[in-house]
């Protein structure tokens, strides 16, 4: 039978409090060095935050721009279109050529009109694709960054 000494029982060789603290320090600076890689991830997504935000105001304003040209466009072409229908009017000689010239008109006015209507839905389409582009791209670049991680 083993005899146990009481030194053995007693003894708090096992406790190394050296090794502690160096645990503890081990701890406390992975802790800090991990807070300062969120700190670094947050500000840049901060930073490409505004950048997107600035691209996207700039494409809006573009886009509103490029709109309001074409708009411009279509009430110039209505506008040439109606002035020189009515000088056509005033030559008119009789109610069969009053008819037919309104008639051509109207048909002339209906087709322009589709045409403007499908070419303006176009440049919005346009100028919505450019406007969310920014946005889309950076949403993309951050969740492939979660991935990573």
């Amino acid at each position: 039978m083993a005899t146990i000494k009481t030194d053995d029982v007693f003894s708090i060789a096992s406790f190394d409090p050296s090794k502690l603290t160096e645990s503890f320090r081990e701890f406390a600076e992975k802790g800090a060095q991990q807070s300062k890689d969120a700190y670094a991830k947050l500000k840049t997504a901060g930073e490409e935050a505004g950048k997107t935000l600035e691209a996207t105001v700039q494409t809006a304003q573009a886009g509103t721009v490029e709109i309001g040209l074409k708009a411009i466009d279509v009430l110039r072409v209505n506008a040439e279109s109606s002035l020189s229908h009515m000088e056509a009017l005033l030559g008119v000689k009789s109610v069969a050529e009053f008819v037919e010239l309104q008639t051509s008109f109207l048909r002339k006015q209906a087709e322009l009109a589709v045409d403007q209507a499908k070419s303006m839905q176009e440049t919005t389409k346009q100028v919505a694709e450019k406007l969310a582009k920014p946005s889309k791209d950076a949403a993309e670049k951050a969740m492939a960054s979660f991935k990573v991680a």
